[in-house]
């Protein structure tokens, strides 16, 4: 029976992948950390978990050194995705990014080493914003770092955490760059589930800018399905590397927008164009042959079908987002020192 960490595990990406290895490994235990910030909610976890002697849900925050050390030692495995997220909020309050997403890592980090001689793998979760704006066709593991917000230098630091924990300790590191990533229970200050409850709401969708800025967007469940791939990756042939999990296939937001109102053809719906963010990265496309090679793993959805499965999600769950509805637009100051809401 292996124990596996994750902290982050009521968030978005977490309890997605928490549910997909509750569903999968019944011989296998979990300890979920989270903080329920706003993007974090025990609903989004397993059905029937917290009735399971498999399952264990800690209220806590990663900066805690205490508490990650404890949870650390009893794990085989730490999947570390407890982050600040949201690029937009980001530009107007950035301390809470640097604090869980650099001091956190660093403060799960150390407890890895104090623990190293017990744990398999370390596998943390970065983001492909740590590369800023496509300076090639695809951006593979080697292109350049140019972070562009304060989340993405945020991530970038921690990144660089790791590898220098790797380089320094030898802790059993794998770094992952995971591309845009959609599906359900994603929070609303997202595109795409912004732009689907729009349409159930008849509202506008709001898009930055021109919409021309172009994302590799891959759906949750296959993201999971990498990570599951190198969870059972021999660790020697992965320890220390960066690895991307994305598409090869990008879409410009107006794209995607325009894609929702097909797909869901509301009457009263109608695309508005707001300002740009500050900070925007205009083309993310992901050369994932380096995951290819080590896993086998390729994406078996089109846009299309997951944005099917997406908008289904929403549909039948209101009552989750509803809750939600006053954060899907926040204010931001321009560079110009402009108000906006985004």
């Amino acid at each position: 029976m292996k124990t596996i960490l994750v902290t982050g595990g009521a968030g978005f990406i977490g309890s997605n992948f928490v549910r997909h290895l509750y569903n999968k490994y019944p011989d296998y235990r979990l300890l979920v950390v989270d903080a329920l910030t706003y993007a974090g909610n025990v609903q989004n976890c397993p059905d029937g978990a917290f009735g399971s002697e498999r399952y264990e849900f800690w209220y806590g925050d990663v900066r805690n050194g205490e508490l990650m050390d404890t949870l650390v030692s009893r794990a085989d495995i730490v999947v570390h995705m407890a982050a600040e997220s949201h690029v937009t909020r980001s530009i107007y309050d950035n301390r809470l990014f640097f604090e869980t997403d650099v001091i956190g890592t660093q403060t799960v980090a150390n407890a890895i080493v104090n623990h190293r001689d017990r744990m398999e793998r370390f596998i943390h979760i970065s983001t492909s914003e740590v590369y800023g704006s496509a300076l090639s066709a695809k951006m593979d593991e080697d292109h350049p770092l140019n972070p562009m917000s304060p989340y993405a230098s945020a991530k970038c630091g921690a990144d660089r955490l790791v590898y220098s924990y790797w380089a320094t300790y030898n802790i059993p590191a794998v770094i992952v760059r995971p591309f845009n990533n959609y599906g359900p229970y994603q929070h609303l200050e997202k595109a795409v589930p912004r732009f689907i409850t729009s349409c159930l709401l008849k509202e506008p969708l709001t898009v930055h800018g021109d919409g021309s800025a172009k994302r590799d967007w891959i759906f949750v469940e296959e993201h999971c399905e990498a990570l599951d791939l190198l969870l059972h990756k021999d660790i020697d042939e992965i320890r220390g590397q960066v690895i991307n999990i994305g598409t090869g296939y990008d879409k410009s937001v107006l794209e995607v927008a325009e894609s929702v109102l097909n797909a869901m053809k509301p009457t009263d719906s109608q695309i508005q164009f707001i300002g740009d963010r500050p900070g925007q990265v205009f083309r993310h496309t992901c050369d994932a042959s380096k995951l290819t090679s080590l896993v086998g793993w390729k994406p078996r959805l089109s846009f299309e079908e997951g944005l099917e499965r997406t908008i289904r999600w929403y549909r039948d769950n209101e009552a989750w987002w509803r809750p939600q509805m006053w954060m899907r637009h926040i204010p931001i100051f321009t560079a110009a020192g402009k108000k906006e809401m985004h």
